[in-house]
């Protein structure tokens, strides 16, 4: 399917690796032009060559931009060199930043502000400048990968959570704000997923119920009904199609993969 991204400028936070290169990936090749931006520039050019290693053609394609997104103004600077090489940005991919996962019994008022701004900050100040020059422009999408952990709670994610719970309500707030502006705002919430942030949430849970951190992997497997873990690429699928015109009717939408571990409406 021809998703009608060629020549569009897509700029992903967090676009060095994981869920964020992934969907570097796949605007590639659907002709899009990609503005990575991360915190290290080493990892940044070290996405860049896996990503013309898999797909040689996104040479000249892709620009790198290193950027702390807990700094409003960095993620402004960020912005602007972005908007200078490739043009206005089209499409925004949020996929920066990870709250760790802590026991409980291991919380502190630090561990709830931290966890706020390595996730909740570093997606709102992109969101903010980005979705206001849309506004103005017209036109423009934004899809935001937050996680599963914002809607059912967990012992190990629970600062992580509140910040995706808030991220989902701006996500749903912006695509009513500006869906008259003709931006669409549009959020995904992967359950776990084969990065290497998983092997972080694993170790948490291992702690809490005292096992391994292989065998509350098998566990956390188990209890999946499609009996495996999601992949980068199939959560990339699904934020290619939402930025895309062919979801020109979906905003305000909160997208579920974490492959009906919990049932919800």
């Amino acid at each position: 399917m021809d998703l009608q991204l060629q020549d569009q400028h897509v700029l992903i936070t967090g676009g060095s690796k994981g869920i964020g290169l992934a969907c570097a990936l796949g605007f590639l090749r659907e002709g899009a032009r990609v503005s990575l931006v991360s915190r290290d520039l080493q990892n940044l050019q070290q996405g860049q060559q896996s990503l013309l290693a898999a797909f040689p053609q996104a040479e000249g394609r892709v620009s790198l931009h290193a950027a702390d997104l807990k700094n409003p103004a960095s993620a402004v600077a960020a912005l602007d060199a972005a908007e200078q090489t490739f043009g206005p940005v089209d499409v925004l991919v949020n996929s920066a930043g990870a709250a760790r996962r802590t026991p409980p019994d291991e919380l502190t008022p630090a561990s709830w502000h931290d966890a706020m701004d390595a996730k909740y900050f570093t997606y709102i100040h992109m969101i903010d400048p980005v979705v206001k020059r849309m506004g103005t422009r017209g036109r423009g999408a934004i899809v935001n990968v937050i996680g599963q952990g914002g809607k059912v709670a967990s012992p190990v994610h629970m600062a992580g959570g509140a910040a995706n719970a808030a991220l989902m309500l701006v996500s749903a707030g912006m695509a009513a704000a500006y869906a008259a502006k003709g931006v669409r705002v549009n959020a995904v919430n992967p359950g776990l997923t084969l990065t290497a942030r998983l092997q972080e949430g694993m170790k948490a849970d291992a702690k809490l119920q005292g096992i391994d951190t292989d065998e509350a992997l098998e566990r956390a497997t188990a209890r999946l009904p499609l009996g495996r873990i999601a992949t980068p690429e199939e959560v990339a699928n699904t934020v290619l199609f939402l930025a895309s015109p062919k979801a020109s009717y979906v905003t305000g939408a909160i997208v579920a993969m974490d492959g009906a571990v919990t049932p919800m409406i």
